[in-house]
Parts: C-alpha cells; structure tokens; sequence
C-alpha cells in the first residue's frame, strides 16, 4: 500500500461526509474513547485482524453486546479487514460477534482499518476476500458511508443504518509479513 492509496482513501472517505482520522496503536483506546457516544457497544478487534489487534478492553465500548444493549446503544465499534482507496468503502467480516449488526444498528458506526490493509480499487479487494466469499456461508460487508435513500424524495441520512461513520486509520499495524 502506498502513501497514495491511503491518501485516496481519505480523499474518498471526506468526500463522503465520514471523518477519517490516523493514530498509532498506543493512542488507539484513548482515541476510540473520543469517538463514541454511550451507549457503545464494538466486536473485538481480533475478529477482523489475523495478527494482534489494538483492544477494546480498558474502554467504554461493550463488547459481544445482547439483543438489548444493541438496541440501547449509539455508537459501534468494528474493525475492517480492508479498506477500498478508490470507494472510501470498508469490507466488514461477518463474524460472531455480530459486526453486521453493530455496523449498521447504531447512529455512529466506527470502523478501524490497518493502514497496510488499504488497497487500491474494488478488483484488488475482491480479490483478497475471494477466498473468504468462496468457503460455504463465507460473506462480508461492503460498506461505503453513512445510510442513505432518497426513495421518497429528499435525501434522509440514517434510514437503513448508520447517520455518521467514523474511519481510524491504524497507521503503525504490521503488515501481512508481520513487519511492523
């Protein structure tokens, strides 16, 4: 991934209306706690990421929530295992944790993505979840932006899912090597 991948990706995302913002993994709860509104519930991380994961642990942000706690909450946490320069789209893994409905039951939805996990255009991420799409019952999210329809006329934010999207772009992950 280059600078430039990640610098569309931004691009793309500001475009959007979602706020972007990078931090280091040391930074990484003190940051996600300036994002969320209470009630927060998340998915942790290591759902999403194969090497270590930044925690939830040590924030306000639930995870593994009930039925009810998710209807309660405002904001989810979930991490992305890519993001898409060209769309500003991230690909949420369908996981146990329910990162579906923490994505999209919520009126703030903040998506965490390593840095190294931006690739360039939808044919590249396609195919680096084609494996995972292969496998019986495999799937994932597309998930470009805050909800949005303009089926009855003017166009309403927050309709089927999120109003507001957060990215945290992780800017010192390791990459697929394992090299930091």
């Amino acid at each position: 991934m280059t600078t430039s991948t990640a610098s569309r990706f931004e691009a793309a995302l500001e475009a959007l209306d979602v706020t972007v913002s990078r931090v280091e993994s040391d930074a990484f709860q003190t940051h996600v706690e300036e994002l969320v509104e209470p009630h927060a519930v998340g998915v942790a991380l290591e759902e999403a990421f194969e090497d270590p994961a930044p925690s939830l642990d040590g924030t306000s942000v639930e995870v593994d929530p009930t039925p009810a706690t998710l209807q309660a909450a405002t904001t989810g946490v979930t991490g992305a295992s890519l993001g898409v320069a060209d769309y500003g789209s991230v690909v949420l893994s369908v996981t146990d944790g329910a990162s579906e409905l923490v994505s999209l039951f919520v009126d703030r939805h903040v998506a965490v993505v390593r840095e190294s996990d931006i690739v360039a255009d939808m044919e590249t991420a396609i195919d680096a979840v084609a494996d995972e799409f292969g496998r019986a019952g495999g799937s994932a999210i597309l998930a470009t932006g805050p909800s949005a329809t303009a089926d009855m006329g003017a166009l309403v934010k927050g309709a089927h899912g999120p109003r507001e999207v957060h990215v945290v772009v992780l800017t010192d992950a390791p990459d697929a090597e394992g090299e930091g």
